[in-house]
């Protein structure tokens, strides 16, 4: 299954049979105090440079995020997106909990842009998805609802299903929801790394959808999160996912060289491709 993405310039598949994508994840002001500053001071030099550097990295989406307390996201997103998608030619993931803001947002992003993103809860698909179709943009579902993120690996699969039947209702294709599982810091629950690796194997048996990670997430707290990182994307892409919202500069190399052991980078190309672009 192919989810198509769309820039001014060009065209991203995340794809169920392809090389694993990335999302930048740089362009987030949460735990991220110079861009917090730079936000509120409106210098946008910092912004582009956020961008150019993760496209540079690898990054084939970079996510978009502007949600520093205090500021108006609906006035802030779109003027961003103009920024972001002004320096890079690569599709835009819209990334906030405020859907007047993902609107606003919508209206001013080019091409075929992801919507970060739409859950389980009443809520959240009433005001999320009605904005996706209108805007015929794809959508990232994460597997939570009005009871939160369960532990048990059916009731997130069953959260999946219901998003995806939300979503086919209003005439969203199942090719543009891309599920994310959730992965919890296995640092407060030791089988947190499980249940995600469990979900995804299941949601890609149940519905053979894409699947996106905040691959991040999951080694919080802990000393040494590259290397856990590193090991958790591996063990993520072979169950079943095929994109992440990561950090291009440090993960690149890493999931160049999952798609090269998985088969899914013909004659080396494109790991021998990064290589030489990092030298």
């Amino acid at each position: 299954m192919q989810t198509i993405l769309i820039s001014d310039k060009s065209e991203v598949k995340i794809d169920t049979e392809g090389p694993f994508v990335i999302i930048g994840e740089k362009i987030n002001p949460t735990g991220h105090k110079k861009l917090a500053t730079a936000l509120r001071e409106e210098d946008y030099d910092y912004v582009r440079e956020l961008a150019r550097k993760q496209v540079e990295a690898g990054a084939d989406v970079l996510d978009v995020n502007v949600g520093v307390p205090g500021l108006d996201e609906v006035l802030l997103l779109p003027r961003v997106i103009e920024i972001v998608t002004s320096e890079a030619d690569v599709p835009i993931c819209l990334d906030s909990a405020n859907h007047e803001a993902l609107a606003a947002g919508l209206a001013v992003a080019p091409g075929k842009p992801l919507v970060n993103s739409v859950n389980g809860e009443q809520a959240s698909l009433e005001a999320v998805l009605p904005i996706v179709k209108d805007y015929g943009a794809a959508v990232i579902g994460l597997t939570m609802d009005d009871d939160g993120i369960p532990n048990d690996v059916e009731v997130r699969v069953g959260i999946a299903g219901k998003i995806l039947e939300r979503a086919a209702k209003i005439g969203i294709p199942a090719e543009d929801v891309v599920i994310d599982p959730l992965v919890l810091t296995i640092g407060a629950d030791s089988n947190a790394g499980v249940v995600t690796l469990q979900t995804i194997e299941m949601i890609r048996r149940e519905f053979g959808v894409n699947i996106n990670l905040g691959a991040s997430n999951v080694s919080f707290g802990l000393p040494g999160r590259h290397t856990i990182n590193q090991a958790f994307l591996a063990l993520a892409a072979g169950v079943g996912a095929t994109c992440a919202i990561t950090d291009p500069l440090k993960l690149t190399a890493t999931i160049r060289a999952i798609d090269l052991l998985r088969g899914r980078d013909p004659f080396s190309g494109r790991y021998i491709k990064h290589f030489r672009s990092q030298q």
